[in-house]
């Protein structure tokens, strides 16, 4: 079940794994694991995301009964993936089916200074993950005719055959008045599509 701003999940032994303290309510029996830092993705996995500033921390959950899950009331939207690979960020991730991959993509040098955007969440395989966002996520297809770019605040997540890139714009810095530095922007080619919010979660990132 998907509601706007809570996600009901049914369990008949299945395992699933959700941001850690994101659980508001269970009917049934449950069980909880905290994974930490990790992800589930073990030693390795956990030195990538302190490396890479990514602090998502997940629980397994399993058990027979329905597990309600929220995060600030933010917005919920389901994504499906039938074998491909979603990238999003880790703030942005509120749970994933139990079978699927996670990892760490490394966006690129060019972020390092802004302390967002050098790392993503990586998940693939088969079955369904549940983003937040601050609003309705807005879904933004990328042709190879249309490239997009993207405020790192706005993004969410990306799937599909696209090349991200990070790069600066002085001109749209110029544009909203802000001070000194280059703003920097995430860049789509290809096809595919990008999930983004209708707010920033904070002000704009230099470099």
């Amino acid at each position: 079940m998907n509601g706007s701003k809570m996600l009901a999940v049914d369990l008949g032994g299945e395992t699933i794994r959700a941001l850690n303290g994101s659980m508001v309510a269970y009917e049934g029996q449950m069980s909880f694991k905290r994974q930490g830092i990790s992800g589930g993705e073990g030693l390795r996995g956990a030195l990538k995301r302190r490396i890479a500033g990514e602090g998502m921390t997940l629980m397994e959950i399993s058990g027979q009964g329905t597990v309600y899950l929220a995060s600030e009331a933010t917005e919920v939207t389901l994504v499906p993936l039938t074998g491909d690979t979603l990238f999003v960020e880790s703030e942005s991730l509120l749970a994933l089916d139990g079978n699927l991959q996670t990892g760490v993509h490394f966006v690129g040098l060019r972020g390092m200074g802004t302390g967002q955007g050098l790392a993503t969440t990586k998940v693939e395989g088969h079955g369904t993950v549940a983003i937040l966002s601050e609003g309705t996520a807005i879904v933004l297809e990328v042709t190879p005719q249309s490239p997009l770019c993207v405020d790192p605040h706005a993004y969410v997540c990306h799937h599909g055959q696209l090349q991200q890139d990070v790069v600066t714009d002085v001109n749209w810095r110029t544009v909203i008045g802000q001070g000194s530095g280059e703003s920097v922007q995430f860049r789509y080619q290809g096809h595919g599509l990008v999930y983004v919010q209708p707010s920033e979660r904070g002000g704009i990132l230099e470099i």
